[in-house]
């Protein structure tokens, strides 16, 4: 029970967002970085291709193994970035309860 307590530690919480905003707004960069990238990467892709047709252009750029490498890399800056928010989240809920609470005090 004093694990949970301790978890549920309204200042623990506070500290956590306080030491945790500037990596989670680091890690929400990268992804939307990656992603905005991805859409050059594909066009950089597609003029290399040598392909005429746009669909095989398309195609190859989808197939490269740069842009694989580049969707591997997004997958894991969504991870880290979901990760810190759904943390943020939880702590945010334990800082609003203890408000709750010192209304009813």
């Amino acid at each position: 029970m004093e694990e949970i307590e301790k978890d549920r530690d309204p200042h623990r919480a506070v500290d956590f967002i306080r030491d945790n905003a500037e990596i989670y707004a680091k890690a929400k960069a990268e992804r939307i970085y990656t992603e905005e990238f991805r859409k050059s990467l594909k066009a950089i892709l597609m003029k290399k291709s040598g392909e005429n047709a746009v669909n095989a252009q398309e195609r190859e750029a989808y197939a490269h193994p740069d842009y694989q490498k580049l969707l591997d890399g997004l997958k894991e800056a969504v991870i880290i970035e979901e990760t810190l928010r759904w943390k943020m989240v939880r702590s945010e809920e334990h800082t609003s309860e203890l408000q709750s609470l010192r209304h009813l005090v």
